[in-house]
Formats: C-alpha cells, structure tokens, sequence
C-alpha cells in the first residue's frame, strides 16, 4: 500500500524518516520580501530582519495546487494542518482533497485540522507514523489518530507578540504587555484552536515554573513532551529539567522552530507540544 503523511510547514518538521512524507510550505511576507518556510529559508536572518522590519507583516499558506502537489501519486494520504482558526490551510487540504478523490475514487485522502501549530502537531504527525508502521488501516488510523488528538495540548511562552497582534491574532493590548519589564506571556492552544493567552510572569525563570503548573494540571504524567524554541536553546534546556524533575517518566524532546512558528513565537519564545498522559 503507496501511503504518505503530508503537513503544512508549521509542523516544523520538514522530513520525516522512515515513511514518504511531504511538507507543504507556508510563506511570510512583508512589503519588501517574501519568506518561504522551507529547507532553503535562513530562519534567524527572517527573525533579525523582521525585529527591524516597521511595517505590517502577514502569512500565506498552501493553495490547493500545493497541495496535490505534495499529495503526489499516493493511494493513502494523511494531511495534517495548522489551526483552521489560524489559517486558510485547512480549507485549502480539504479542497485538494476533493479533487484528487474525484480524480482518483479508488484512493483516499484523510485531512485534519489539527486545531494547534508546531510541536503538539509534531506529535500528531508522529503518531500517525506510528500506526502506519503498525499496519493499521486507513480508516482506523483516522479514528485513532482523532482519539489521540484530544490527547495532546500546546503550551507557549512569548517574549514579544508583535507579529501575532499585527495579524490580529492576539488584542495590541495583550501584545504589549510581552517584553514590558521582563514580562513573558504564558498561554495555551485552546480546544477551539484560538491563541489564549493564561498568565504574565515576571521573567523568564518564573514564566517557566508556571509552564510546568500548567503542564500538571492539564494531565502530563509520562507522555512525550516536545519543546521548540525560537532561538532560545538555554531556555528549552532549562524547561526540560525542570519538567524531568517534576515529571521523571516524561520523555523530552527539543527542537528549533522554523519559519511559521518562529514569526510568530518570535526570538526568546517557546512553544511546548504534550501528550495528556
């Protein structure tokens, strides 16, 4: 059986070893430039130009073209994409989906709105890996992969949210209060796929306790954890000791984010994918 995982770039994972796997890129774009999230996209160059950058900014994601592009000759397809809440990406997928199975009734395309971004859909991705690999069929890694959806969650920590309220994902009130005396804004994904800001802590030390309070009380225990920072390793490191010390059992994770999650955690930020296990 020809099967492939296919995902908007704001996965940030760009392969995939072991199955075909294809990452369909969204782009950012400015009045003087546009960026690719792709394997070709120097990440922090993007993040220091965009820091300096005055004007309005603002995402493109994949059209239906790009995605039977990446769909390419399979006869099983999972696609997973960033919130629909976010992004037009979803609706795109779900447009390539019925083309290509119009196209070809004998195939199937399963597309998820993942109602989340970065690491909580690395998790999802990996799951779905998981049971392709244990020879599941189409249909019942479509329903556990919807199961397993309502068994993760994401969690961030942002030092500036001037991209996110120049998009108009966040008020200019709350996005001012990121960066003002230290403060890092704490929030989660919420199960409507909104951004919901929690919590404004004073400095990054405490921004970082309060992840872990977070992280117990939504039903962490011993799942995986995936950490992506926006070049801010040292803070992800620290992050991961104090969750191991808290949770011994949890296995941790971290990675850098790319293009998408990095515009909009933007340098300092942390965005944390976890299974509620």
């Amino acid at each position: 059986m020809n099967r492939k995982i296919v995902a908007d770039s704001s996965s940030d994972l760009l392969t995939l070893d072991g199955v075909p796997y294809k990452s369909a890129p969204l782009k950012i774009i400015t009045s003087e430039k546009e960026y690719i999230d792709d394997e070709n996209l120097n990440v922090l160059e993007m993040v220091d130009e965009l820091g300096c950058y005055k004007g309005k900014s603002s995402t493109s994601c994949p059209n239906e073209a790009d995605w039977l592009e990446a769909f390419g000759d399979s006869e099983e397809i999972f696609c997973v994409t960033i919130t629909g809440t976010l992004s037009g990406s979803y609706n795109a997928a779900m447009m390539a989906k019925n083309t290509y199975e119009e196209k070809y009734p004998d195939r199937k395309v399963f597309v998820l709105n993942s109602l989340t971004t970065g690491p909580e859909m690395g998790l999802i991705i990996e799951k779905i890996k998981e049971l392709i690999s244990e020879n599941k069929t189409f249909d019942e890694i479509c329903e556990e992969v919807d199961k397993y959806k309502g068994k993760t969650g994401l969690l961030f920590m942002l030092e500036s949210m001037k991209n996110l309220a120049n998009n108009g994902r966040v008020s200019p009130l709350v996005a001012k209060m990121a960066g003002l005396l230290g403060i890092r804004v704490v929030g989660k994904a919420s199960d409507k796929g909104d951004l919901e800001p929690l919590n404004k802590c004073r400095g990054e030390s405490k921004a970082l306790e309060t992840i872990v309070e977070h992280l117990r009380s939504l039903g962490l225990k011993k799942g995986k954890v995936k950490i992506s920072h926006c070049f801010n390793e040292k803070a992800g490191n620290a992050l991961k000791a104090l969750i191991l010390k808290e949770f011994s059992k949890a296995r941790v994770e971290i990675t850098k984010c790319k293009g998408l999650c990095s515009f909009y955690a933007e340098k300092g930020g942390l965005l944390i994918g976890f299974e509620r296990i």
